[in-house]
């Protein structure tokens, strides 16, 4: 028979004198108002506000909390606004004394601690509403029983980013999730952790500023709605017209939301000594949800330096006739206040190209994206542009296949008339498609192995694959060092120091048809070659006759480049001019001047064509040129948007891909310089950031990142169609790393390096190894993909 709420009053009561407490005034009106609701034929609800607690009050409440369950009370809400007296492990263990009547628990207090919220997580609850607003999650790993929670709130959790494997996978009756304000910011690994969530019909990455909740606007309602939808929408529908704000000034507020968006661009980036293991931040002071706050753009959104995305406004452009994407500021008035309904406190996310479309097409099954219904019509449009600019597997795959079912087919040859390329491509579809969250590894090259008098951690500023053995790889370092690296081992093979005063190794290039040899150039101008075969394992920088070559210098050089027969190389700088190398005699034959009207940051020899190059220029132009017609006038000049900073042939010379600042990527017809493609990808608005892109997997796929962003962008050369986005974290709690320069591995598809540096000074630079086709989740050992033997005599340690 059920504890009627008058007994537990009273049992409550006793618990107090059994430990000498006075009863809590709180408490006691939660019964007095829950006795009534019954009385009256409602809900009996305890409703009690951790603020109002005391320590003293936790062990009676504790003992008369564990008998809610046999109880006459139908439901309990567990709520904070404030500060809160208690002990994180007190809390929690009031949490889980309320078993299978919980309802609601809020908690906005950030001052439990890591313990309450690894607890929270492990442990579980049986709630059916989690408010966490303003929590210290980094990642969300929340994989004990949730088992009866339908709602979500993680609002303004200023350091959460990511989502660990399991997460999702204990709430099979989560429906609403909100994560506005958070720094969420990868479509691809948060799609892959919602897809965990069968029932998921809400979400919300951003809201609309009348909203407190998942649930469709009620401002959206007032448009004529969708004849073909299915949908019932909960909330009555108001008048259309309704407007948020009456003054212009509120109007602007509209244009430019207020508050802590979290700009993935200009985040600031807290020093810390959490731990990458580490699943929740206290380094970070949260700031407060104020419409009062400054701008987050700043000057830069008045200048008209910024353009703002059209998916920071998720009611797209039936409010407004004209597209704001590129001029929201040279807008009058009259046009401002026509834009209505528009979103706050967005994630990063949501400033993601196509944000929206991508979702939805994603998640079949949402039903309210960002507070506002998806209709059929949503859900067309999403279908056509997630198909025009979204690769779901590699190579235009369409269904998953079993790497099991392809092996069987390549052994038995059950597809004649299917090449190798087909079975290579086909595995690597169904791997990446996958392993959505790849496995990223920090190279640790230190110089323990190198000088037993001393450990230290080498700064990477460049670096080059080998172009035969699969397992070498050269890097240079800020202080005018050569590293040869087994990569695979992160064993050392040849150590070559710097050279006189202290400089930066920009420029390095391995020899095809002498794979020992390696040119090095640094920013002071000195330009060597070494042969590694020759040069000891002993750091004592003395080498045999021949072990280098010295050639004339080129001061403030950024770049070097060997054409296909190893006979020349080419090196470029903070000038117009470009210098042209004899490899054999050591002589430097000529200077090609005034090439371009600003410094020529990189020269590219053809990958098969002796005579052939490029340069990419701060004037805007990439260049071709023929050293058969004395490079006088160029074969053919483009012009970029911006300052190009980077430019490279495909593999089999059909392409030029042409990196300027700030994310222009383009793709050229070699011959002509005709464009063949714009990989579209969108601007930050700032002037510093500069971007570089190279060829993986062959010529099939680009991967682009910039100085500015801590993202590396995966297109498909062919379509140009977007196929992952690779986001980088730190070692440190809450920071990112941003992308300096990155490199596809010529051996292994869908592996990359990346050249990636810390915000703070005090951090060094560091190269990440990405393996898309294995899971960031994986233990190590499984860490084994098949690698390409050497194809020549020198082995890596």
């Amino acid at each position: 028979m059920a504890i009627d709420i008058r007994t537990l009053k009273d049992r409550y009561i006793d618990f107090c004198k059994d430990w000498s407490a006075v009863p809590n005034k709180a408490a006691l009106s939660a019964f007095l108002k829950a006795e009534l609701k019954q009385s009256n034929n409602e809900e009996s609800t305890f409703v009690i506000y951790l603020d109002e607690l005391k320590s003293v009050d936790f062990h009676p409440l504790y003992n008369v909390f564990v008998q809610f369950d046999i109880s006459e009370i139908d439901s309990v809400d567990i709520l904070q606004k404030s500060t809160c007296s208690l002990e994180g492990d007190s809390v929690l263990l009031l949490l889980q004394a309320v078993k299978q009547k919980l309802r609601v628990v809020d908690l906005q207090d950030r001052s439990f601690g890591k313990d309450f919220l690894l607890g929270l997580s492990l442990g579980g609850l049986a709630c059916q509403i989690l408010n966490l607003k303003f929590s210290h999650f980094r990642k969300v790993n929340m994989i004990g029983k949730f088992t009866q929670m339908h709602t979500l709130n993680l609002d303004f959790s200023a350091s959460l980013t990511s989502f660990g494997k399991d997460c999702f996978t204990c709430m099979p009756n989560l429906k609403c999730l909100s994560l506005c304000d958070t720094k969420i910011s990868n479509l691809w690994t948060t799609s892959a952790s919602l897809a965990k969530i069968p029932n998921l019909t809400e979400l919300r990455f951003q809201s609309c500023l009348c909203c407190d909740d998942t649930k469709a606007c009620p401002r959206s309602l007032s448009a004529k709605s969708d004849e073909n939808t299915s949908y019932n929408p909960i909330h009555e529908s108001v008048t259309e017209g309704m407007d948020l704000f009456s003054h212009v000034e509120d109007e602007l507020l509209n244009v430019f939301p207020i508050g802590n968006y979290n700009n993935p661009a200009h985040e600031i980036v807290s020093e810390s000594d959490e731990s990458t293991d580490s699943e929740v931040d206290f380094s970070n002071t949260h700031r407060g949800v104020s419409l009062l706050e400054d701008f987050t753009y700043g000057s830069s959104v008045w200048n008209g330096l910024l353009d703002l995305p059209n998916e920071i406004f998720p009611w797209g452009s039936e409010d407004t006739e004209e597209s704001w994407s590129s001029s929201t500021i040279s807008r009058p008035a009259s046009h401002i206040s026509r834009i209505k309904r528009l979103s706050y406190h967005p994630s990063p996310i949501c400033y993601e190209k196509h944000y929206r479309e991508y979702l939805i097409a994603s998640f079949p099954n949402l039903k309210i994206l960002d507070n506002r219904p998806i209709t059929i019509a949503d859900k067309d449009r999403a279908a056509i542009i997630y198909s025009e600019n979204f690769e779901y597997l590699p190579y235009q795959r369409t269904n998953k296949k079993s790497v099991l079912n392809i092996l069987q087919n390549r052994e038995i040859k059950g597809n004649k008339n299917k090449s190798h390329f087909y079975y290579s491509r086909s595995l690597g579809a169904s791997k990446v498609g996958c392993t959505i969250l790849p496995s990223l590894h920090p190279l640790a090259i230190t110089a323990s192995s190198v000088s037993s008098n001393s450990v230290r951690r080498f700064r990477p500023r460049q670096f080059e694959y080998h172009p035969s053995n699969s397992n070498l790889m050269a890097v240079g370092t800020l202080d005018g060092e050569v590293v040869v690296v087994n990569h695979e081992s992160e064993k050392i093979v040849r150590y070559i120091p710097s050279h006189g005063a202290m400089n930066s190794v920009l420029g390095l290039c391995w020899l095809k048809k002498y794979p020992t040899k390696l040119i090095s150039g640094s920013d002071n101008g000195l330009l060597k070659l070494y042969d590694i075969q020759q040069i000891p394992s002993t750091n004592n920088g003395i080498y045999p006759s021949g072990a280098s070559v010295s050639f004339d210098e080129f001061d403030q050089l950024t770049s070097v480049h060997v054409n296909s027969v190893d006979e020349l190389f080419l090196a470029s700088g903070y000038s117009e001019h470009v210098a042209l190398y004899d490899i054999g005699t050591g002589k430097r034959l000529q200077v090609f001047t005034n090439m371009h009207r600003e410094h020529i940051n990189v020269v590219k020899f053809a990958n098969h064509s002796p005579s052939m190059f490029a340069t990419s220029s701060f004037d805007h132009d990439v260049k071709m040129w023929d050293l058969r017609q004395k490079p006088i006038h160029p074969c053919y000049t483009v012009s970029s948007g911006r300052g190009n900073v980077m430019v490279c042939f495909s593999p089999d010379d059909h392409y030029l891909l042409a990196s300027a600042v700030d994310n222009e990527v383009k793709q050229l017809l070699a011959v002509d310089g005709r464009l063949h493609l714009d990989f579209g990808i969108p601007p930050t608005g700032s002037s510093q950031n500069y971007t570089r892109s190279y060829y993986m997997n062959g010529r099939d796929y680009i991967l682009s990142g910039s100085c500015d962003e801590h993202v590396v962008r995966i297109c498909s050369a062919q379509t140009g169609r977007r196929l992952r986005d690779i986001s980088l974290e730190g070692r440190s709690s809450g920071s990112s790393m941003f992308v300096q320069s990155l490199r596809g591995d010529p051996f292994r598809d869908f592996n990359l390096s990346v050249l990636a540096a810390y915000l703070s000074p005090n951090s060094s630079p560091e190269i990440v190894k990405v393996n898309m086709l294995t899971s960031k989740d994986a233990d190590k050992d499984s860490l084994s993909d098949e690698h390409s033997p050497s194809a020549h005599g020198l082995k890596g340690a």
